[in-house]
């Protein structure tokens, strides 16, 4: 087993993510992301499995109790990524490989388990990708280490 902490600056603040390789196999992990680049996509690309952030919905954003300063950082390329961001990614990667996917680090102020998994869905569907090999869960915000009980889906 081959384990890669990959690292890439944005805007002056480094982030990480990690690719694991296996048995032939790739896996990879990206969260705190802000916005997909070439970089994270060249890390990822060739993954069976992806854990990817899929952090807020810029309209719920827009009405959550956080202060202005805190809204605007989240939704900037140093803050975090959104769904249709998240569903983007995936439908690039599920033609290089990509098999399963869970979507991850989902606000609980921001957004929502059935909003995140729907937001993709509809990004690959609206690409007219084939989803027929594809597994699409989201991770329970409150349980380290278990997937939503009520919110594992099987395309």
């Amino acid at each position: 087993m081959k384990f890669y902490l990959f690292q890439y600056l944005m805007m002056l603040l480094l982030h990480a993510g990690y690719t694991i390789f296996a048995d032939n196999k790739k896996i990879s992990i990206a969260t705190d992301i802000g916005h997909m680049t070439n970089t994270i996509i060249n890390h990822i690309d060739g993954s069976e499995f992806l854990l990817l952030e899929s952090n807020y919905d810029p309209e719920i954003l827009k009405y959550t109790r956080y202060p202005f300063n805190l809204k605007n950082r989240i939704a900037s390329p140093i803050g975090h990524l959104p769904n249709q961001a998240a569903g983007k990614t995936i439908n690039y990667l599920i033609n290089s490989g990509l098999k399963k996917a869970i979507l991850g680090h989902l606000s609980k102020e921001s957004n929502f388990p059935e909003l995140a998994y729907q937001t993709v869905m509809n990004e690959l569907i609206s690409n007219g990708t084939n989803t027929d090999n594809f597994y699409l869960s989201v991770a329970s915000r409150t349980i380290p280490r278990k997937y939503s009980t009520n919110i594992i889906y099987k395309l």
